[in-house]
């Protein structure tokens, strides 16, 4: 395959930004078809970058000359997207959550797995962020000992109104465990979510900030803390607590300006603008690994082990206590 051929379900903010990626950055790849609810919207992003527009997102992943799909659609209609990708064969990057809870994740990795090709990749885009990744090489090597902590800030700068407590854990803080599911290797076994009193720049009844402790199997820990209406602009922070050393991203020091009193850094407006090079690259290898009929990145394993913590920490937000994650046996589900 000398060229991927890529559908896009949902052109929203993700899947806008992603069409434009592949259109314009992305090597051995060319947009073909896009699809969304809004079907203007849909049709001018199709019709800017030389791709069709295609009422229906099943049909999007059924269509002949379709090679490989985007989901940047709401999670609540992944699961039945993701069946469709699987019944006809097609690569699929799927933007978290990959699933709105933990049973329904699961049926799609034992899907996948029956037909013993994995062709899910699931968008957790840190993983494909040189500090990231530099991080997880530092950690890796033994150099500083074993990681003992691991402290996150996630913070942005406002969210729609419509953006409820609930969604803090499932589509903000769903980062910050496969981030520490990754840095450590290992699965986490407890959750306990707490909250301050929130913000009063919010809708009555949201809790915003939130604070949560992430228990590991081997005995390690992670806190975060998620405020989701900051004000100020888009924070991502990540400090790693080992036995002889800390090692610290995320700080912005990027170019410092000392003027009038002050002292700082640009603080980036939101996501797409810190993660850019994060999307590129994660695009890029999922391009190119899918070409090669591999895959190389998160997992739908991955994708489901999120989803059942962001559940336990979803019990935990409503009753401020700790939660057992209920994971499946990785052995018995994938031999």
């Amino acid at each position: 395959m000398s060229e991927l051929r890529v559908g896009i379900v949902g052109v929203g903010v993700m899947g806008a930004d992603h069409a434009e990626r592949v259109a314009r950055k992305t090597s051995g790849a060319r947009l073909v078809a896009v699809s969304d609810p809004d079907q203007k919207r849909a049709e001018g992003i199709a019709a800017r970058l030389g791709a069709r527009a295609i009422g229906d997102p099943l049909e999007l992943i059924a269509a002949a000359d379709v090679d490989a799909v985007i989901l940047a659609s709401p999670g609540f209609v992944h699961a039945e997207q993701l069946f469709a990708c699987l019944e006809h064969g097609k690569p699929v990057l799927c933007e978290k959550p990959l699933t709105m809870d933990a049973e329904s994740a699961l049926r799609v990795v034992e899907a996948e797995h029956k037909l013993g090709r994995q062709l899910i990749q699931v968008g957790f885009m840190r993983r494909f962020d040189p500090e990231y990744v530099a991080l997880k090489q530092l950690l890796d090597s033994g150099e500083l000992g074993r990681t003992l902590v691991l402290h996150n800030v996630h913070r942005n700068k406002t969210v729609p109104t419509t953006f409820r407590s609930e969604m803090i854990v499932r589509d903000s803080m769903v980062h910050e465990v496969d981030v520490a599911r990754w840095l450590f290797d290992d699965e986490i076994t407890r959750i306990t979510v707490r909250t301050p009193k929130p913000t009063g720049l919010v809708s009555e009844g949201v809790l915003d900030p939130q604070l949560a402790l992430f228990e590991l199997a081997g005995g390690a820990m992670a806190d975060v803390e998620v405020f989701v209406n900051f004000q100020v602009g888009y924070e991502v922070r990540c400090e790693a607590v080992a036995e002889r050393g800390s090692a610290t991203i995320g700080l912005g020091t990027g170019v410092v300006t000392r003027a009038g009193a002050t002292c700082g850094t640009a603080i980036p407006a939101d996501f797409r603008v810190r993660f850019e090079q994060a999307y590129d690259l994660e695009v890029q290898r999922w391009v190119d690994a899918t070409v090669r009929g591999e895959l190389d990145g998160p997992t739908a394993w991955d994708g489901y082990a999120a989803a059942a913590v962001c559940e336990a920490g979803l019990e935990s937000l409503a009753t401020g206590q700790p939660v057992e994650v209920a994971l499946a046996d990785r052995n018995a589900v994938l031999g």
